[in-house]
């Protein structure tokens, strides 16, 4: 007796198919890990270097913390946003531009999979190279690590929200320097100018609106408050801002990825 094949089902998540697609980027980062690893780890340790040698260690700044206490946090944040950003944005743009796109979207995987595939393995990848990151400033740098929870919630938070702003511009980008000039001008100067490296208390007044207007100031002040207990804003307003962004950003990639936005002819 022939047994009759039929359209295989999923219910109402094809998990498989999710895990395949969010392990797959995270594989590429590990096999590639002198690039995407290693690099973050020893350019982030020379801004540490550089920033010990020209401020030295016990330089005062804000709530009782020392300036590479307040420092360290930021660097670790950023490492983590930064390659939560390139991950998803270079998969999406290298398989474009390779024509190997038209494999992920022949399979059984929906908008919102697809979106919750890529921001996923961007998230994982940026967690991990925020912990390689860490560990060997650790050695240097006690950090007291005030609340675990905080920092938990704003690092996943901010992994997540980068990992779905390198989905948007993956989609949107044709060429590599689409890319490059997303990074050099979106994701790095919201980054640095949202008190990875000072106080935005010292800003001016103006100055000072203008960051709480940023929402990865939320994203860097919190994952600050958990390591040190320091906080420029109110981690409960920052919680708030940070989901909003991220479903807001997720609402838009779920709807790039149903229309095939520049991934379908």
């Amino acid at each position: 007796m022939v047994a009759l094949v039929g359209p295989r089902r999923f219910g109402a998540v094809n998990w498989r198919g999710l895990a395949t697609l969010c392990l797959k980027d995270l594989r590429r980062a590990i096999k590639q890990y002198r690039y995407s690893i290693l690099g973050p780890v020893v350019s982030n340790l020379l801004l540490l270097t550089v920033f010990t040698l020209a401020f030295g260690r016990a330089t005062a700044v804000v709530g009782g913390l020392d300036f590479l206490q307040f420092l360290v946090p930021g660097l670790v944040i950023f490492s983590i946003c930064e390659r939560a950003y390139e991950t998803s944005s270079e998969s999406l743009l290298f398989d474009k531009m390779e024509g190997m796109i038209a494999d992920t979207l022949m399979a059984p995987l929906t908008p919102i999979e697809l979106t919750i595939g890529y921001a996923c393995s961007a998230a994982a990848t940026g967690l991990i190279t925020g912990v390689a990151v860490a560990v060997p400033m650790l050695a240097f740098v006690h950090l007291p690590f005030a609340s675990l929870r905080l920092i938990v919630f704003f690092a996943v938070a901010g992994a997540l929200l980068h990992g779905l702003i390198g989905i948007i511009v993956g989609l949107w980008a044709e060429r590599w320097d689409h890319h490059a000039a997303a990074l050099t001008f979106l994701v790095i100067p919201f980054a640095f100018l949202s008190g990875t490296f000072y106080s935005i208390q010292s800003l001016p007044a103006v100055g000072e609106q203008l960051a709480r207007l940023n929402p990865v100031f939320y994203v860097i002040d919190g994952f600050r408050a958990g390591c040190t207990g320091h906080a420029d804003g109110s981690t409960t307003i920052g919680m708030v801002v940070v989901v909003v962004v991220l479903l807001l950003l997720a609402a838009l990639a779920h709807r790039l990825f149903r229309i095939g936005y520049k991934i379908k002819p």
